[in-house]
């Protein structure tokens, strides 16, 4: 739905608007010799394209007066967005494409003028054109013009990727199953996955795939609705998993759907551990049976502290605060007792010295 919306604020363009935004993209990211249209993914898939040739009869694309409703580049924009950039990028032209229709190229897909200056302020000494190749790559991912802008300034070592890398990242992350809604989602609020190695993002997957034994639907699952799992470290990730899995017994489609991913660590082991001391938990046996009827995962991982300690633990928040301090007291002494055993055991090695 995205890329059908951003469709649509495309084709809302006036004929020469669209044209020479096509055209500006184009010199920016050079399509593919054969390439005579430039399409949207989901419409191209459908049959359809934007065409990038002028239909017979229209307007000439070189006579912007015929846009009635399109910004025009002002002298005071194009002076501000001068002073934005490095001492080398300050000449009208950068490479092949003036700066005057780069701009004239950003207000035509919907960027203000105040916009505008805010995007050239980001990595002032990258070359101008990499902001209008990737601003037109994040808005065929779906993205808005002030969404994309909210984007780069949250993350600004995104323009130094090149167009290439995002559309093979986000090519790789559809392979996963992360469908053009879900990437929108991923470069909203988790960006920085678009910028990690695909070794990485294999790695995790193949965590979840070959030693936690998730099913290949349920990895899409996890990456849907917690996509920086793809952050974490590949053994903090094993370690949480067997923990759920052997410790408190809980099975792959609950923990799936209970957004066990979402949540931390060190909230999920003091909740369950402050039911177990409360014998309102137990282990299941071997055959998964237990004396106890225990608490689903997802209302030990979703609700308050308040609801938590209300509806489930039928404790009070001071009961549980000191169950806390005292249970990081244990971790602390468990630690220092694992030290002590290991340097014991490096001790044992090592051979006395022969005078």
């Amino acid at each position: 739905m995205g890329l059908c919306r951003q469709a649509l604020h495309w084709c809302s363009l006036a004929p020469n608007a669209w044209h020479r935004c096509l055209q500006a993209v184009q010199q920016c990211a050079p399509l593919p010799a054969a390439t005579t249209a430039f399409s949207c993914p989901l419409l191209h898939h459908r049959g359809r394209h934007f065409s990038a040739e002028r239909p017979a009869g229209s307007a000439s694309s070189t006579d912007p007066s015929k846009d009635s409703h399109v910004a025009e580049p002002t002298p005071a924009l194009l002076e501000a967005v001068r002073l934005s950039l490095a001492p080398e990028h300050t000449w009208d032209k950068t490479g092949s494409l003036p700066l005057g229709k780069l701009v004239q190229s950003l207000l035509d897909m919907g960027f203000s003028h105040t916009q505008v200056v805010q995007l050239f302020n980001l990595q002032p000494r990258l070359a101008p054109q990499r902001r209008l190749a990737m601003a037109s790559e994040l808005m065929l991912l779906g993205l808005y013009p002030n969404s994309v802008l909210r984007l780069l300034q949250g993350s600004p070592d995104m323009l130094r990727m090149s167009v290439k890398q995002l559309r093979d990242r986000g090519e790789h992350l559809r392979q996963l199953g992360l469908s053009e809604g879900h990437l929108k989602h991923v470069l909203s609020h988790c960006p920085t996955i678009f910028t990690l190695p695909g070794k990485k993002i294999d790695a995790i997957v193949r965590l979840f795939k070959e030693k936690c034994l998730f099913t290949a639907e349920q990895v899409t699952e996890i990456l849907r609705s917690c996509p920086n799992v793809l952050l974490k470290e590949p053994s903090d990730l094993e370690y949480k998993f067997q923990y759920v899995f052997f410790r408190m017994g809980v099975k792959h489609k609950d923990v799936v759907k209970s957004g066990f991913f979402q949540a931390p660590f060190a909230v999920i082991r003091s909740r369950h551990v402050f039911l177990e001391r409360r014998g309102l938990y137990q282990t299941p046996d071997k055959k998964g049976q237990t004396q106890v009827i225990n608490v689903k995962l997802k209302d030990i991982i979703r609700l308050s502290d308040k609801d938590f300690l209300a509806q489930v633990a039928c404790a009070s928040l001071e009961e549980y605060d000191v169950f806390k301090k005292l249970l990081a007291q244990e971790e602390e002494e468990e630690d220092r007792d694992s030290e002590d055993e290991d340097e014991d055991s490096e001790g044992e090695g090592e051979l006395p010295d022969h005078e």
